[in-house]
């Protein structure tokens, strides 16, 4: 929760009173689904003294569109808790992460309010460079994603909008309350790492594979296709969607990743991959929740894989 709060200053204060609305609602449902069902329905004392519950609320509406309406962050929750962590047992013993099978749930059932990118306003002027007012009602990946589809060039594209990497680490334009700022992500990422609450494998291996994939297209692109660019650089692939927010906060979960080192690795090489085949060559601009999903399912096989060496074993 402390790792987070970075990133939760920056959306209310770049998005306002709908931050705030998304982000009251989505942690008031989680909490009150765990107790509901915990308490009435598996007849056990309640489990929200954990925390657990409030980790997924602040994630889950992270995830989300700042002008999405309170029952989107409902349904959310309810999905997130109520149907993926609770009915596998509770905390420890669920295959996917809470918050997001809540996003990728609601991006399924309700496409149109789930990429609603319109600008707010928040409590303080827009970006260093007017961010927010540049979005346009679209993500840098869908820009770029349509603009190369009307046969557009990258250089055209980036010129249209804009697009500039300092604006991008510090204020992102465009996407969903948490990944409006890569330099709040990092914080939270430094802060997890000096605590020991995380291993940096998984992390670090989601970064590399995005940056080698992502590089090897652009380069090849760059030498052979000079005078029409339609791939990326690794940069601008890293600083765009949710890869950071979902390598720090949600890949790294400890009941839905690997126990070994060794499997992290295989983990987030994984998702980087599935990541970017999405964002190059699928129909979603975006890939990263689906990829978490998809390795997610991996892990009881990775960890088969990769054993853990048994305490006081050599």
């Amino acid at each position: 929760v402390i790792a987070l709060i970075p990133s939760v200053i920056v959306s209310l204060l770049f998005y306002g009173w709908h931050a705030v609305i998304v982000l009251a609602s989505s942690l008031f449902f989680c909490v009150a689904t765990e107790y509901v069902v915990t308490k009435y329905l598996m007849k056990k004392p309640s489990t929200i003294g954990d925390m657990s519950a409030v980790v997924t609320g602040i994630l889950l509406a992270l995830n989300l569109p700042p002008t999405a309406p309170w029952w989107i962050a409902m349904i959310g929750a309810f999905v997130a808790i109520g149907v993926t962590k609770m009915t596998f047992g509770g905390l420890g013993q669920n295959l996917f992460n809470p918050a997001i099978t809540g996003r990728v749930f609601l991006l399924i059932s309700f496409p149109v309010i789930m990429t609603n990118w319109d600008p707010v306003k928040g409590f303080i002027n827009a970006g260093f460079t007017g961010a927010v007012d540049a979005t346009s009602g679209e993500t840098p990946l869908e820009i770029v994603k349509e603009g190369l589809a009307q046969g557009l060039s990258l250089d055209q594209i980036y010129a249209k909008h804009g697009f500039d990497y300092m604006e991008m680490f510090f204020t992102n334009i465009g996407g969903s309350a948490g990944e409006i700022s890569a330099i709040a992500i990092l914080i939270g990422f430094i802060y997890l790492l000096a605590r020991k609450v995380i291993r940096p494998h998984i992390t670090l291996s989601i970064w590399a594979t995005v940056i080698v994939f992502s590089g090897i297209f652009w380069l090849v692109d760059l030498l052979w296709m000079k005078d029409v660019t339609v791939y990326t650089d690794p940069l601008f692939q890293l600083l765009t969607g949710g890869v950071l927010l979902g390598s720090v906060f949600m890949a790294t979960d400890y009941v839905t990743s690997p126990m070994s080192d060794k499997g992290g690795i295989i983990f987030g090489i994984g998702i980087g991959l599935i990541t970017m085949l999405i964002r190059y060559f699928g129909s979603y601009p975006e890939g990263m929740s689906f990829a978490i999903l998809l390795m997610n399912s991996t892990v009881p096989l990775i960890n088969k894989f990769c054993k853990q060496k048994k305490f006081g074993r050599a």
